[in-house]
């Protein structure tokens, strides 16, 4: 793993709540889904479950999917699954919104994936898009 390479880090001078409903609001335009609408908000969802976090915990943790390239790709292999949770991680640090998200290198992909040849390829395209749709966001 390359962490210049597949770390994507930015940050959004709107507030995290903006952010979030925004970059759901795109992910909706290119036919991806936010699977975890109710429980993103990683202060309710501790909380909910015995956790304690200051008020001041906002981390929120968005899975991504788009079901109409997911349902094709897992049919073919399923083996696929293990990578395909794209979760875009988004909290306050100093006074600003930070946005990660963490891809992996074609080479780890074709790795993890054996006799697999088109999947690397695949992957990267949903990688390159998930970093357009937050810096669209932004």
């Amino acid at each position: 793993m390359n962490r210049n390479d597949d770390l994507y880090c930015t940050e959004s001078s709107k507030s995290v709540t903006q952010f979030v409903a925004d970059f759901t609001t795109v992910v909706e335009q290119y036919a991806f889904v936010v699977n975890n609408l109710d429980s993103m908000d990683m202060k309710k969802t501790f909380r909910a479950h015995g956790g304690e976090v200051s008020e001041e915990f906002d981390l929120h943790m968005m899975q991504l999917c788009k079901p109409t390239k997911a349902d094709k790709s897992l049919t073919m292999n399923p083996e696929r699954s293990i990578l395909m949770p794209k979760f875009v991680m988004v909290f306050s640090k100093d006074g600003k919104t930070q946005i990660r998200y963490l891809s992996y290198s074609a080479a780890l992909i074709a790795e993890l994936v054996q006799d697999d040849a088109k999947f690397p390829e695949s992957l990267a395209q949903t990688f390159a898009k998930i970093r357009s749709m937050i810096d669209e966001a932004k």
